[in-house]
């Protein structure tokens, strides 16, 4: 590992930022009506001897990441204190090179004690899970990536190549049994979309609580200057795409749903939809029941469908269900569950047929995963958290190189356009969805492309330094 262009963690700054909701986002049975984000700064030396920083944020979306009856405090809590913990352990992550492989050993070797002795400081508190965990270290992921685009001077996204990495795909990935694929000699470049588009699709989420139509208003909406109706959204926006939030326990409701979203979509204009159960499915024939209705009575709506997207538990390898019987419906998307290419390829052979890929589940990860997914022949989308300020950024850019069936969830617009003013100003396509899509033209430079010395925004006080 002689490369000069090798990096290490030196020092790490960690500062909360709180954000509240607009309107209400609706997650299987909890509702979010604040969130935390954490933005991350990093420190890194290159074996050239130059210092830089890199930034990282992700939002530490509770209900998401760790659905539990315990209260919503106590698990935002864990949440911040975990990331405190992680942001002393990368100060002093003591490995060289590049950041898939920097990330990759953290993720593998630090990443599980720290959850571990975590857990046991606790006591007898329910146990912090590992998708919890991984979204923490993902800002700090981020800003590694970041850093080292930055301390070499190139885009990241042009450094996922034998000319930076020190080792291809085949020291990470193993090939599912039977596979007529190898990852020798090959590097995450070999698939990853290049140059990049500019422009994509942007997906519009249909929250649970999210009205359809004036019939629901009950004079408690905001009046912000921001579209409250999906009627108003698809018309301001010129979407073209829907994800519909379902219940997954109520089948009336669900099917009532994507009927009443449907014929709202085709009178707009939309073409697309898709379904997000949030894992609360237990028997695949409430979802194949569901699309066969559909298809007898709405074949339209029924054909607008693109994806179903994680029907059931994400504890994949607690809940070894077969879905071959909804993938042949429908394309059957893993989220929640694809934690690492590992569960992707056991979520392979139960029938799964796509993975949504998410940045907060780290960089590194999401981009192991895309190589994995891709050589195996499955379909990829990129969902969002939500992500507003620079957490839409690296978010962004990971669809554009993906290769998505369909351009790119994109939703922070809708539940806290505010959180991203100083961001927008910079980027505009990147935070306002127009014609139906974002642009990313403005996003230029090495790292990500922040662009971060010409964004305004003031910072409070970092809740940890390490260095």
């Amino acid at each position: 590992m002689s490369k000069r262009t090798n990096i290490s963690p030196k020092a790490t700054s960690l500062t909360f930022l709180p954000v509240e909701t607009r309107v209400p986002l609706k997650f299987g049975p909890e509702t979010l009506t604040y969130v935390t984000c954490a933005r991350v700064g990093m420190h890194v030396a290159g074996a050239a001897g130059r210092v830089d920083e890199g930034w990282g944020e992700t939002p530490l979306s509770v209900q998401w990441v760790w659905p539990s009856q315990i209260s919503y405090e106590e698990r935002h809590q864990a949440l911040k204190d975990f990331s405190m913990k992680l942001a002393e352990a990368w100060a002093g992550f003591d490995v060289v090179g590049h950041p898939m492989e920097i990330g990759h050993a953290f993720i593998e070797e630090a990443l599980p004690k720290l959850l571990d002795e975590f857990n046991r400081s606790r006591g007898g508190a329910e146990p912090m899970p590992w998708l919890a965990a991984l979204v923490c270290c993902s800002a700090f992921d981020i800003a590694l990536h970041d850093a080292y685009g930055v301390v070499n001077k190139i885009p990241v996204y042009e450094t996922y190549n034998r000319d930076f990495m020190n080792k291809d795909l085949s020291s990470y990935l193993t090939p599912a049994d039977g596979a007529r694929t190898s990852f020798t000699g090959m590097y995450p470049a070999d698939f990853l979309v290049m140059p990049r588009p500019n422009q994509m699709s942007a997906w519009h989420l249909v929250g649970g609580k999210d009205l359809l139509d004036a019939s629901e208003r009950d004079g408690t909406e905001p009046d912000d200057g921001y579209p409250v109706l999906l009627p108003d959204w698809i018309k301001r926006d010129g979407l073209t795409c829907l994800k519909v939030k379902l219940r997954g326990n109520d089948a009336a409701w669900d099917y009532d749903r994507l009927v009443t979203v449907g014929r709202i979509a085709i009178d707009g204009g939309a073409l697309w939809l898709t379904t997000d159960f949030n894992c609360t499915v237990t028997d695949p024939a409430y979802v194949n029941e569901i699309l066969d209705r559909l298809v007898a009575e709405h074949p339209r709506v029924y054909g607008m469908i693109l994806y179903v997207e994680q029907p059931f538990p994400y504890e994949l390898e607690e809940h070894q269900i077969d879905v071959h019987s909804v993938s042949a419906r429908k394309p059957l998307f893993m989220d929640e569950s694809a934690h690492d290419w590992h569960l992707i390829r056991l979520g392979r052979t139960l029938g799964w047929t796509g993975v949504a890929l998410k940045t907060c589940k780290t960089q590194t990860g999401a981009l192991l995963s895309l190589c994995w997914a891709k050589a195996h022949g499955m379909t990829l989308m990129v969902q969002d958290l939500t992500n507003p300020m620079l957490a839409q950024i690296p978010h962004c850019l990971l669809a554009a190189h993906a290769g998505t069936i369909m351009g790119v969830e994109t939703n922070s617009m809708q539940f806290y356009p505010e959180a991203s003013v100083p961001e927008e100003k910079v980027h505009p396509g990147v935070y306002k969805r127009r014609g139906g899509k974002v642009d990313l033209s403005t996003i230029q430079g090495p790292g990500f492309g922040y662009r971060l010395d010409e964004i305004r925004r003031e910072l409070p006080e970092p809740a940890a330094c390490y260095q």
